[in-house]
């Protein structure tokens, strides 16, 4: 196992680390949603990924070598889970708007938070946040495209997957050399519709800048600022910060794609809210961040 490093973000605030992470996400996500109709959501995913593994092994240097195998099996299953959950997210953002993509795709981090929990009464957080989750669908009515619903919640299953991966990553590396690794394996998820939908168009120098904006905004910089929170901050604060992520999802997508929500749909999004702050608030597995 190899020793920690000092960090440089060692005397930020932890609590500032994970908010510039939340927002920076989210308003990454809204920015890869601007190039899908030139080079797909797959293509978006292939540059972010890509670009964002290249950087990161820049900045960490990580050097397999010096792992073991137990180290290694964990960056192939952070790697694997990173690129299904960026990818189905695309493609499920490609179809319904970001903040109820990110409200849905939040059933991940709450059903991790849920199952580990031994309170009763996160079970009627669970249940505030299943109906925030039908109202959205509205059932029977002009509800969400099922195709984009069934994406979102296989990154939800990834996404529930990743944190646990993630936790265990923070423990056995230094810094994020583990995620900076596990970039590495991510990108290969989506590099066949990758390369299908965006084409020869992913080496034009416009839709490179627009990933690597994007590689920047929504991997390089949340995944290494919340690993290096994780270590510093208890995980019921790290979890109530992280419950933000639906609202600035939902303010990203209306300042960047105009995408406007109605008020059932920004009811749905507080309760989903609401109840991952409740389960979250006493307890919390962390809930690192999405897509």
């Amino acid at each position: 196992m190899s020793a920690p490093h000092d960090s440089p973000f060692d005397r930020v605030p932890p609590v500032t680390l994970v908010l510039f992470a939340v927002s920076s996400i989210q308003f990454g996500a809204a920015l890869a949603a601007t190039v899908f109709d030139e080079i797909g959501p797959g293509g978006t995913s292939f540059l972010r990924l890509g670009l964002a593994a290249l950087i990161m092994a820049v900045i960490w240097r990580p050097d397999p070598r010096r792992h073991s195998r137990e180290e290694l099996r964990l960056v192939l299953v952070l790697g694997l889970m990173l690129g299904g959950m960026n990818y189905s997210f695309y493609e499920a953002l490609d179809r319904i708007p970001l903040g109820i993509a990110v409200t849905i795709e939040f059933l991940g981090p709450l059903g991790v938070a849920v199952r580990t929990s031994r309170r009763r009464l996160d079970l009627v957080w669970a249940a505030v946040a299943g109906a925030g989750i039908v109202l959205l669908a509205r059932p029977g009515g002009d509800g969400i495209d099922p195709v984009g619903l069934v994406l979102v919640l296989i990154a939800a299953a990834c996404w529930a997957a990743y944190i646990l991966a993630a936790r265990r990553a923070g423990e056995l590396f230094g810094g994020a050399r583990g995620l900076a690794m596990a970039m590495g394996v991510a990108f290969l998820v989506p590099l066949v519709p990758g390369l299908h939908q965006g084409g020869t168009q992913l080496l034009e120098p416009g839709f490179l800048l627009i990933g690597l904006g994007v590689a920047v905004l929504s991997s390089v910089i949340p995944y290494t600022l919340e690993t290096e929170a994780l270590r510093r901050i208890p995980t019921n604060v790290f979890g109530v910060l992280m419950s933000l992520e639906p609202a600035v999802a939902a303010l990203a997508g209306f300042l960047v794609l105009d995408q406007a929500l109605d008020a059932v749909e920004l009811s749905a999004i507080a309760l989903v809210v609401a109840a991952s702050i409740g389960v979250t608030r006493t307890r919390a597995v962390p809930m690192v961040a999405e897509g």
